[in-house]
């Protein structure tokens, strides 16, 4: 029997939507995070509507809740 396996990637880089500025963070497993400042210009990210987190709005790879096929249940509350 073999059993499919998903390597959750912790890592995604934000861009902000007003200055264009990337940068890596490492996403939490445990919760998602619905606010970000940007480094350079101090603006405040807040996921788009119907994103449950900033880095599914704003990252090159979603939260991993949604990397796990979990979007029904995404967020723990």
């Amino acid at each position: 029997m073999t059993t499919a396996t998903t390597t959750i990637v912790l890592l995604s880089t934000l861009t902000c939507p007003d200055c264009g500025t990337t940068k890596t963070e490492t996403m939490p497993t445990d919760a998602c995070q619905y606010f970000y400042e940007c480094t350079s210009c101090d603006k405040l990210l807040k996921p788009k509507h119907g994103d449950c987190c900033v880095f599914c709005s704003y990252g090159s790879v979603p939260c991993p809740p949604i990397q796990e096929g979990r979007a029904d249940n995404c967020c723990p509350s």
